[in-house]
């Protein structure tokens, strides 16, 4: 799979699952001639005739579907779906696995961003300049970035997150990077800052080597894992500013020119499933290694009870992390629905830490 460096590939909408199995369920063959019998008798032949392959042919597609929800989960490398409040997991596969994880990369690059602005009180607005080092990256799709150009930071961190763009993501942490300082190249400086992020939030299977993803630019490959990235999300869904960015479909953003000419360019978001079933993030990630990705999250109303004199509200929302899954965006959709299935049954047996076990569904 060919990348297009500046921005993920975008693929076509795959079907959804269940859509795209095509099964012919036909009725067993019935020996529809009956015996000369009154027509109550023959009635009630018929009755039972009919509805016994009905039955049959039911449950058998009920256990074909569950089949091949097993079968396209198993298609990815490794999947989380977890509660966003508390990190819970309530579903698994290969969790730990250590795994190149593509742009979805840029989630620990904006959060980087977005706690040193609110550390330092630095302003979204200020411009950075697109580095010389981009070049090598800036080659076709994106945003049209190149060495030279001038971006508003708020506009390079849309540019980042909703169309996955290489160049914004490395000129926020050249930017960033100068402003920490250190003793690396800004870049650097910056990538220590994200690998400093992972460890706070308990990511040991994680190490970041950029601020894009790109896995073909280093002498080893950067790493995460399902699990990491799920507490990641968690963190930055957490935050009102991402929250928007990852939730836009579409956004205009203003660049300048090194003469001082202005244009726009619209963004559009490469997360196929905004809006759907109230689908309101996170981001794609999509390189040869590391395959398609993709992170969605998904929040309800908030459950909310009286105790006492105590009015308790809990929020709800899962993540769900999909890596390196050829058909991403209809399991991450089918994980979703699933995981809401567990969430009852999780929140009905009192949310425990430990020792709550999935049904069977």
């Amino acid at each position: 799979m060919a990348l297009k460096a500046g921005r993920d590939k975008r693929e076509t909408t795959v079907a959804s699952l269940g859509c795209n199995m095509k099964r012919d369920f036909a009725h067993p063959p019935r020996d529809t001639r009956l015996a000369k019998r009154s027509a109550a008798d023959s009635m009630g032949v018929l009755a039972y005739s009919m509805a016994s392959p009905r039955l049959t042919s039911l449950a058998a597609f009920f256990i074909l579907l569950l089949s091949a929800f097993r079968s396209h989960a198993a298609d990815a490398a490794a999947y989380v779906i977890s509660d966003s409040t508390t990190g819970f997991i309530l579903e698994e596969y290969h969790a730990d696995k250590k795994l190149p994880i593509a742009s979805l990369t840029k989630i620990a690059t904006a959060m980087v961003v977005l706690d040193w602005s609110e550390a330092s009180n630095s302003d979204l607005g200020q411009m950075a300049t697109v580095p010389p080092e981009a070049a090598q990256i800036a080659a076709g799709g994106g945003a049209g970035l190149q060495p030279g150009i001038s971006c508003s930071l708020r506009d390079l961190l849309y540019a980042a997150l909703m169309q996955s763009d290489n160049v914004a993501a490395l000129t926020l942490a050249d930017h960033v990077g100068r402003a920490i300082g250190g003793n690396g190249a800004p870049v650097d400086n910056f990538v220590v800052q994200m690998n400093a992020l992972a460890r706070t939030k308990g990511m040991k299977n994680t190490k970041f080597l950029n601020p894009h993803g790109l896995d073909n630019l280093e002498r080893s490959v950067p790493y995460s894992s399902a699990e990491d990235l799920a507490k990641l999300t968690a963190y930055a869904m957490a935050n009102s500013a991402f929250r928007f960015y990852v939730s836009q479909r579409e956004r205009k953003i203003a660049v300048s020119s090194p003469a001082g000419g202005q244009s726009a360019y619209l963004l559009r978001n490469t997360n196929e499933l905004l809006g759907v079933n109230s689908i309101d993030g996170v981001k794609t990630g999509t390189t040869t290694r590391a395959g398609q990705c993709l992170i969605i999250s998904c929040g309800k109303p908030p459950d909310s009870r009286q105790e006492g004199e105590t009015h308790i509200i809990t929020p709800r929302r899962l993540n769900v992390v999909v890596l390196n899954a050829p058909n991403r965006f209809p399991l991450a959709q089918s994980l979703l629905a699933r995981g809401w299935q567990l969430y009852d049954s999780w929140a009905g047996a009192g949310r425990p830490a430990k020792g709550w076990k999935a049904p069977r569904l």
